[in-house]
């Protein structure tokens, strides 16, 4: 009975080791957070970074520390300006900071995360402060803005003013750095609630002004529509010239896949942009040229309630059905080329439900 009782109290005693090692590790941990974590040296630090790419970073609230599952930081009523005032660029309810575990031993200020929670982006806001920003010479070359930190904006929306562009916008991206592997994800849907994803790879390599994005993957996708896989690569050497050659296929709901060919030639004095894109299904085909800055300020112009034009587009269109909304063209011919009208040539079979128009 004795020895019993003697195990019974080395079990007791070992147990209360136990427990008071887990609690000292605890009470441990809290110190770290409470006074080595330093909540406002990280909020400094966000706000300086901040000021450096002329933003202005308010919160409605000091922020709060959270040890689990990583340590990090709570942000609430997060507001994002340009320095000069303005409408705000963003808005959101809540954020955070995920910090590497290092931070608790004292390390440097870092931060390997950020997170934004229904957030609302204002796109009039944004382009506002990126008219704000030096323009750069058309004979620099290419820059790659370098991000430490992964971020992820969730269950928020893109507006144009008090338009809605997109809802339930969720972006997710990596580290963005010279020779390391990028990912981006987003996922959205338009004002119609049609919901769209797009899914971005590659590894970009800085070098003399000459930026390459190599083994680039995008997957573009709407539910139920439509899928849109390319691979291939990409570069920029500053300004206008761009180059890119893409491969890969799309596929669509109930009808058979399109293969399609995608490049960009670069600017030169005497060309523009231009993309070229070639789509061949079994009864489809299109081979197009696009100059996208001419297409840009066609489009501008239509937005802007100009008299309506044909698209500044080369190439030609040969569908044996087109479905846009209500519109149904059957046997659509389209030839364009430089300096001429596009000669549209509809079938004898060809059907509309209702006259199309331009947009």
């Amino acid at each position: 009975m004795a020895s019993v009782a003697a195990m019974n109290r080395r079990l007791r005693v070992g147990l209360f080791a136990v427990v008071g090692l887990f609690a000292a590790i605890i009470f441990a941990a809290l110190v770290a957070m409470y006074v080595v974590l330093q909540p406002e040296r990280f909020t400094a630090l966000l706000q300086s970074r901040a000021r450096v790419a002329g933003l202005d970073l308010t919160l409605a609230n000091p922020a709060s520390t959270s040890l689990w599952p990583k340590p990090s930081l709570e942000l609430d009523g997060i507001t994002l300006r340009g320095d000069g005032g303005g409408a705000p660029l963003i808005v959101a309810s809540r954020g955070k900071l995920v910090l590497p575990w290092r931070t608790l031993m004292g390390g440097e200020a870092t931060i390997s995360r950020l997170e934004i929670e229904s957030a609302r982006i204002d796109l009039d806001a944004v382009s506002a402060y990126l008219d704000t920003l030096p323009q750069r010479p058309s004979t620099a070359g290419a820059i790659l803005p370098e991000i430490d930190a992964g971020f992820r904006v969730s269950r928020s929306t893109l507006l144009r003013g008090n338009r809605l562009l997109l809802s339930n916008v969720d972006i997710d991206a990596g580290r963005l750095a010279s020779n390391h592997r990028f990912n981006l994800s987003i996922d959205a849907s338009t004002a119609d609630e049609t919901p769209y994803a797009l899914d971005l790879a590659t590894t970009p390599a800085l070098t003399r002004g000459v930026l390459t994005l190599g083994e680039l993957n995008l997957d573009v996708a709407s539910k139920d529509h439509f899928s849109a896989k390319l691979h291939g690569d990409a570069t920029w050497r500053g300004g206008a010239d761009v180059g890119a050659s893409m491969a890969g296929q799309v596929t669509r709901a109930a009808a058979a896949p399109y293969d399609v060919v995608l490049g960009v030639t670069p600017a030169n004095q005497q060309d523009p942009l231009s993309i070229a894109l070639k789509i061949d299904g079994e009864q489809d085909h299109a081979d197009l040229h696009l100059p996208p800055l001419a297409l840009a300020d066609w489009w501008t112009g239509v937005q802007a309630g100009r008299s309506p034009t044909l698209p500044p587009v080369q190439g030609s269109i040969e569908s044996t059905q087109v479905d846009v909304g209500s519109v149904h063209i059957k046997g659509l011919r389209v030839r364009a080329t430089s300096g001429a009208a596009a000669a549209a040539s509809p079938a004898p079979t060809s059907t509309a439900t209702t006259p199309a128009r331009l947009p």
